[in-house]
């Protein structure tokens, strides 16, 4: 398993992760690191465990916002989705073109022969 060097707020870590995985530790640890350093700007050297405690917990909260988000988009895509707009019938069709089921019918295997002796 690889140890992959991380920086969060100027400090560094070791981490072990799997194979082929260190291109996510790196991501998640950028982006903790993203909110890691607005805090220290503001509030100076922390702890390091107060550190990681409060950019976690910033990141936690856009999380969630999203997620909210998310939920939200879900919802009116569903409620989009089951407002259907009525159309005619295909048989609707059919009789408003002068045309009923026989018809189509015959039609149909006219079709059909004509493709079989092409075909042939």
């Amino acid at each position: 398993m690889p140890d992959v060097e991380i920086a969060i707020g100027e400090r560094k870590f070791f981490v072990t992760c799997r194979e082929g995985e260190e291109h996510f530790l790196i991501s998640a640890a950028r982006m903790l690191d993203a909110e890691a350093q607005p805090i220290q700007a503001q509030l100076g050297r922390l702890p390091e465990a107060r550190m990681l405690l409060m950019a976690g917990l910033m990141l936690a909260d856009r999380t969630a916002s999203l997620e909210d988000e998310l939920r939200q988009a879900q919802a009116r895509i569903a409620e989009l989705e089951s407002e259907t707009v009525p159309g005619p019938a295909p048989m609707a069709l059919a009789v408003a073109a002068g045309e009923d089921w026989e018809t189509l019918a015959e039609q149909a295997e006219a079709l059909a022969a004509r493709i079989e002796e092409l075909v042939a």
